[in-house]
């Protein structure tokens, strides 16, 4: 009997619903806003990012998702490499950042539903709707996949749709217009100013190749579905971000572009103020609300299924292991999930003085965690090619072993700058005032991962 039919897992993800799962997961609506802050030099960083990490880093989990097909993706990669340890603090990262990201993105989405249908409304009925909406994540979440797995699926399409209006629709607005900011070559060139703090952004933008990884045992044919999943999706990830980035700096100028309002304020922009155009942006807003839930959605369905495997290893607590008894999904790590987004989303509410000043700790928070786990990931890539050189790869990264190591460097390299220009921007003094929470919030996430850790082992 194989494992999967072991521990009930049905085989319900075909190669389209991995493409759109991974373009759901990739495309991140609620931070386009912050990497078009970069201002036109944004362009260039979007294609040097593309080139330099987002095809390098697609290839090194598609060969590492073909390769090792066992229910758990990241967690069990490092694990054959570094052992449980690293396995298991890795999967803490992995799994708290969506617990820890979840309040962000559901601050944004009670930003934006303030912005379209109350203007007025306090930041505490934010917050109100930000626990509302993480509760609903977990409930899908805890449902079948084979339902639960239409949120994100349909979710790809809505975002596809609203960056086509971005991107084309900016176009549009400037032939008739005039652009909004100077796009001149120059301008466009990478620059190293106060735009740097955003530039993070279009790293982790492009995080969530391994996130499917995470349920391969409820794949159809993992070993050939992943690589044609990540070759697809990656080539639409690519073209609508970019599309969409410079519709954004067509039609809206920076001073105007808001980190929560940016993306309702770029649609009024370009559909206008008559009536069609108001229910246009009504009807484009409420997709973007519903991607964020689908971003939630998709996240945490692969970030939990790593846990409650790390959990059936002992290396996490045994309440992140526990399974529906019919669903087979991870209620156990949902509810934990939605505890600490509620808990994050109230103290972190009596700290900040605005909504999008609570939305910016929070996900620079939570994304400085989230990006713990690729410091092991590239390496652990490069120590499984040289040490476990005998096992069939149905997809192998070209160059041998010296390109891999380019490769990986590369990569690594861009992972510790987006950590570092998360607290620091270059020629910049450090901001006390926000960085302490924030590395606040990391030292607790850390020590609190390394008591669970040692708990556990106990």
């Amino acid at each position: 009997m194989t494992a999967s039919k072991q521990k009930g897992f049905k085989k319900v993800l075909k190669t389209l619903d991995m493409t759109l799962f991974t373009v759901c997961a990739i495309i991140v609506i609620d931070t386009l806003a912050a990497s078009a802050s970069i201002g036109a030099s944004t362009i260039s960083w979007w294609i040097l990012t593309l080139v330099l990490f987002f095809i390098p880093y697609g290839l090194v989990t598609a060969e590492l998702g073909t390769t090792y097909t066992e229910q758990g993706g990241l967690y069990v990669w490092i694990k054959r490499a570094f052992g449980e340890k690293w396995a298991a603090r890795s999967t803490w990262y992995y799994w708290i950042n969506v617990a820890l990201w979840m309040p962000s993105v559901y601050i944004l989405f009670a930003g934006m539903f303030a912005q379209m249908f109350f203007p007025e409304m306090s930041l505490w009925t934010q917050i109100i709707i930000g626990i509302v909406m993480t509760w609903i994540t977990v409930w899908i979440g805890t449902i079948t996949l084979e339902a639960g797995k239409w949120v994100p699926n349909i979710g790809a399409f809505i975002k596809a749709a609203i960056m086509l209006v971005l991107g084309v629709g900016g176009i549009v607005y400037a032939m008739r217009n005039g652009v909004a900011n100077d796009l001149s070559l120059t301008a466009m060139l990478p620059s190293w100013d106060a735009g740097l703090a955003f530039l993070p952004v279009i790293v982790y933008n492009f995080m969530g190749f391994e996130l499917m990884s995470g349920a391969a045992e409820e794949m159809e044919n993992p070993g050939k579905d992943i690589l044609s999943a990540i070759l697809t999706a990656g080539a639409l990830i690519a073209f609508f971000y970019i599309l969409a980035t410079v519709g954004i700096l067509l039609a809206l100028p920076l001073d105007q572009l808001g980190l929560v309002s940016g993306i309702i304020d770029t649609l009024k922009a370009i559909l206008g103020d008559s009536a069609i155009g108001s229910i246009a942006v009504t009807i484009l807003g409420i997709g973007a609300l519903y991607t964020f839930l689908a971003n939630m959605v998709t996240w945490s369905m692969g970030a939990n299924r790593t846990a409650a495997e790390a959990s059936n290893e002992g290396e996490l607590p045994a309440v992140f292991g526990k399974l529906h008894p019919v669903n087979k999904t991870p209620v156990g790590a949902y509810l934990i999930t939605g505890i600490v987004s509620t808990l994050v989303l109230v103290i972190y509410g009596f700290m900040a003085g605005s909504n999008e000043e609570l939305f910016w700790s929070l996900f620079a928070f939570s994304s400085i965690i989230f990006l713990l786990p690729y410091l092991a990931l590239f390496p652990a890539f490069l120590k499984l090619r040289r040490e476990d050189a005998a096992i069939k790869r149905p997809f192998q990264v070209p160059g041998g072993l010296g390109l891999a190591t380019v490769i990986a460097v590369v990569c690594e390299i861009f992972i510790l700058q987006a950590i570092l220009f998360f607290i620091w921007v270059p020629g910049q003094p450090v901001d006390w005032a926000y960085a302490t929470p924030v590395l606040t919030g990391i030292v607790v996430t850390i020590i609190l991962g390394e008591v669970l850790l040692w708990g556990s082992k106990r």
